[in-house]
């Protein structure tokens, strides 16, 4: 089993910053990326950013490359989404996921074998 617990949510003003926090624990020693995924009320889950276990292979969904980097502390079994320049778009409960297997990093949820239980992140205009 592999236990995620996300934290460092809150509340932002438009323009603002929050540092995700995602706590990996149990057996990851097969696991072979994280992905950070958001979903908002009445939408679908959509994919943020992700990362490979070595820290190296990273990837960012369009609507927040430039604002979002995903990285990983690899000694603490942590890995962070720093989010900048927040707008109300961003709005939506925050998932961290790990991904087990033969390939690396992806897109998409379904890949995805374990799921922490969110964070909300509201950003008010």
């Amino acid at each position: 089993q592999v236990q995620l617990v996300e934290s460092g949510g809150g509340l932002v003003q438009d323009g603002g910053s929050l540092r995700l926090s995602c706590a990996v624990s149990g057996c990851t020693a097969s696991m072979n990326a994280t992905g950070w995924f958001r979903q908002a009320p009445g939408k679908e889950r959509q994919f943020v950013s992700s990362i490979d276990w070595a820290g190296i292979d990273t990837s960012v969904a369009d609507p927040v490359k430039g604002r979002f980097t995903i990285s990983k502390d690899n000694a603490k079994n942590t890995v962070f989404l720093q989010m900048n320049n927040l707008k109300p778009e961003d709005t939506a409960v925050y998932y961290c996921a790990a991904k087990f297997g033969y390939f690396g990093p992806s897109s998409n949820s379904r890949t995805y074998d374990y799921w922490g239980q969110g964070t909300q992140v509201t950003v008010s205009s």
